[in-house]
């Protein structure tokens, strides 16, 4: 039996929201505009207060909810508010000084909404369908990470060939610090909504009958390694080789998210690159690659409207003048390191996605890492990727005057690629050879 899950999906003092249908509370029906109020640590609604408050919709099949102003792309370039329909329950709990309106609903229902929110809703058959399995996979991993409860043991074995950031720091000494951001359990729901964890944006992006089919013909299956869900992880584009986890969260070994080569006679990536190579990987990467692609039928697959407004993605260019990227690290930072003298890669992954990098001011020099840090502190929202190479220009009296960033791919690039999943299945591969191309060891199984 699949489980239900808890969505959190918006914070604020005083949520405004729409039933659609009638929705239940104490015995008494509630339609039409309503609002609750943070007040003296309770949730107040219709003129009583709440420990927590839950509205049950008196019909299931076809009652929906409107979230007004909900927060979508939080600390990215396309951040914005939306106003987003959803199914199923609303509950609203207390968190700190306010409230938070969260989702309940079961995991079937829930991809629904993820693979129309994360892909478009019109993508090909199979892309959905690879998707729909990796989504799933993602999200029961987190739960049994969390709760412990669901079970491991495989039903029915199918065929073989088929930034609410919770910071980490790993190290933080007086010239170095390394931080690394993960998926961390959220207290008081399973996931939240926005792409710290999967976007799910209910049933406001239209769910088609092609996502339909790729959740249903896919009930239930996700990936396994040796016994254990796989925590699959997915980025927009690898830039042409996928990145191992431990260079980019916490420094734990999965033997499933391995660095690959994102090509279709290409392998396992086992070595990393000097400075030259990743320069020329950079700057004139080698043809083939699955996620080079300038198609717009296929981008408009992986790329929804907020999405698109970024137009380069497998390889890209920053330009800061000196004044502007010492600014921008000091407002990101909270560090004044004063005018900046050099950007030094120290360490690298095995994709040229940068781990550690020197920043060296006339005032301050200090190493920081990891990948997501890095693009932090060097753009106002996230940097595409942390595989860049830097070339400073106009020197003068030490102190460059121009730096000029060179980069590939768009995210931390480990696990799938998404935009070269979706040339793949343009290209006519099913969805389990999608899955083995991206997760080389595992097996494709069913859950429930």
């Amino acid at each position: 039996m699949q489980p239900t899950i808890s969505v959190g999906i918006l914070s604020a003092s005083r949520i405004n929201f729409i039933l659609n249908e009638a929705y239940k509370v104490d015995g008494q029906s509630f339609v039409g505009a309503q609002y609750v109020q943070f007040e003296s640590g309770r949730v107040k609604f219709n003129g009583n207060t709440y420990s927590e408050l839950i509205l049950t919709p008196v019909n299931n099949a076809t009652a929906s909810f409107d979230l007004i102003d909900v927060l979508i792309g939080i600390g990215f370039h396309w951040e914005r508010k939306e106003i987003q329909r959803f199914n199923a329950q609303l509950k609203i709990i207390v968190e700190g000084d306010t409230l938070t309106a969260i989702n309940v609903l079961s995991v079937e229902d829930y991809l629904l909404s993820v693979i129309s929110s994360e892909m478009s809703a019109t993508s090909s058959l199979e892309l959905l369908k690879a998707h729909a399995v990796i989504s799933r996979s993602w999200l029961l991993a987190q739960l049994n990470a969390k709760k412990g409860t669901l079970t491991k043991k495989i039903n029915n074995p199918m065929p073989k060939n088929c930034e609410f950031d919770n910071a980490k720091t790993n190290q933080q000494i007086s010239n170095e610090l390394i931080k690394w951001y993960d998926k961390d359990d959220h207290a008081n729901f399973d996931v939240c909504a926005d792409d710290h964890c999967q976007r799910y944006q209910g049933i406001t992006k239209a769910s088609t009958q092609l996502v339909k089919n790729a959740v249903e013909s896919t009930k239930g299956q996700v990936i396994f390694y040796e016994g254990n869900i796989c925590d699959a992880r997915f980025s927009k584009c690898c830039g042409g080789i996928s990145e191992l986890f431990e260079n980019c969260w916490e420094p734990v070994h999965h033997a499933y998210l391995l660095p690959i080569e994102d090509k279709a006679v290409g392998g396992l990536k086992t070595a990393g690159m000097n400075e030259l190579q990743v320069e020329a990987f950079v700057k004139h990467p080698l043809p083939g690659d699955f996620c080079n692609t300038t198609d717009a039928k296929v981008l408009k697959q992986v790329l929804n409207d907020y999405d698109q407004e970024t137009a380069d993605f497998y390889r890209w260019k920053v330009s800061y003048s000196q004044h502007e990227l010492a600014a921008l690290i000091k407002k990101k930072s909270g560090i004044d390191f004063g005018s900046i003298i050099d950007l030094i890669p120290i360490e690298r992954g095995v994709s040229g996605r940068l781990i550690k990098l020197k920043i060296v001011g006339s005032k301050m020099t200090k190493i920081i890492g990891k990948e997501l840090e890095i693009r932090k502190y060097l753009s106002d929202s996230h940097l595409y990727s942390s595989a860049f190479v830097v070339e400073k220009f106009a020197v003068k009296k030490g102190i460059p005057q121009e730096f000029i960033l060179y980069g590939a791919g768009w995210g931390h690039g480990v696990g799938l690629c998404q935009i070269g999943a979706a040339v793949m299945a343009e290209k006519g591969y099913a969805y389990q050879d999608i899955l083995k191309h991206y997760f080389k060891t595992v097996d494709l199984n069913i859950m429930y």
